[in-house]
């Protein structure tokens, strides 16, 4: 008999639909409520370009983009040469940093801890109490602090006071380096709790696996934590760490008002102040409009030169 010839599978070709937006009709649903989103992100986002042509005009509100006129460059040479902004400027970079040298690794040590919790209904009310002030307003935040923080009838000046430990109450508000511990430790405390979610939510991608069989080999916690846990989430501490130091050049105008007083404006000079005084308060759109392109384009740089960084140190990066 002869040898029958060995047959190739046949190949299977997925045929094409015939309706090619077969996909709208079976989730609308999910398109109709992307497109609010989109919609929003269109309007403030891209819509409000055309606007930046402000930047190269002298421009007056009461004669419009027609009726002003066109100076070039002439308005960041103006800005680049006001002292009022190189003052903003170095005070929005040195607070920027520290709130990133402070505030980055304390969601990380948290969420750390609350992993190794082994009571469920402690750690969920834990994670209750510090992602609560992240929906307060900085209004109320800074009002909190004027409560905790006055220097005579504050509730941490009484306590160290009738502890003893302190003679006469602390300037925490009022004096410009106390100021400046208060106005950080006040940031912190308010983003934390949500960066610690969103770690948490990392940590829990991590192979069971791997912690039961670092157990069977004898590794403690903290070698738990140290070999499993913060590599497992490396990943996500990169991509925020990207997101961050894009905000470095940026300022948060709410947040300075809740804290600001004449006795600390040296320090609580910002660019957002500056922005709001030059731009609303003194009517030169032109030079606000410069200084918003002008911390756009630095964070622009910041992300691609941290996301080229993490993709040499082999991580995947943001782009």
């Amino acid at each position: 008999m002869e040898k029958r010839k060995a047959q190739k599978p046949p190949i299977v070709i997925a045929a094409k639909s015939k309706r090619p937006m077969a996909f709208l009709k079976r989730d609308w649903q999910l398109y109709l409520m992307l497109l609010f989103p989109v919609a929003l992100v269109i309007l403030f986002n891209y819509a409000a370009y055309p606007g930046l042509r402000i930047a190269f005009m002298d421009f007056k509100a009461a004669k419009g983009y027609k009726g002003s006129e066109w100076v070039g460059w002439e308005m960041f040479i103006k800005v680049f040469k006001d002292k009022d902004f190189m003052v903003a400027l170095r005070n929005s970079i040195v607070f920027n940093l520290a709130d990133l040298v402070v505030g980055f690794p304390m969601p990380i040590l948290l969420a750390l801890m609350l992993n190794e919790l082994r009571y469920p209904k402690f750690k969920k009310v834990s994670q209750t109490i510090l992602y609560l002030p992240h929906f307060l307003s900085w209004v109320i935040v800074g009002n909190v602090a004027y409560v905790m923080f006055r220097e005579y009838s504050g509730l941490v000046n009484m306590a160290l006071m009738n502890w003893g430990i302190i003679d006469k109450g602390i300037p925490f508000l009022t004096e410009k380096n106390h100021w400046a511990v208060t106005y950080l430790l006040m940031g912190v405390w308010q983003g934390m709790g949500w960066g610690t979610i969103i770690y948490l939510a990392a940590i829990t991608g991590i192979s069971g696996e791997l912690y039961e069989a670092a157990m069977i080999d004898g590794a403690g916690r903290w070698k738990r934590m140290w070999h499993i846990t913060l590599p497992g989430i490396k990943g996500t501490v990169v991509t925020l760490l990207i997101m961050n130091l894009g905000r470095v050049m940026g300022s948060n105008l709410e947040r300075i008002k809740a804290f600001d007083n004449a006795l600390v404006k040296d320090y609580s000079y910002q660019l957002a102040v500056y922005i709001y005084q030059k731009g609303l308060g003194g009517g030169k759109m032109s030079m606000s409009t410069v200084v918003g392109l002008f911390q756009s384009a630095v964070g622009l740089i910041l992300v691609l030169l941290a996301d080229r960084f993490a993709k040499l140190l082999g991580e995947e990066g943001l782009i």
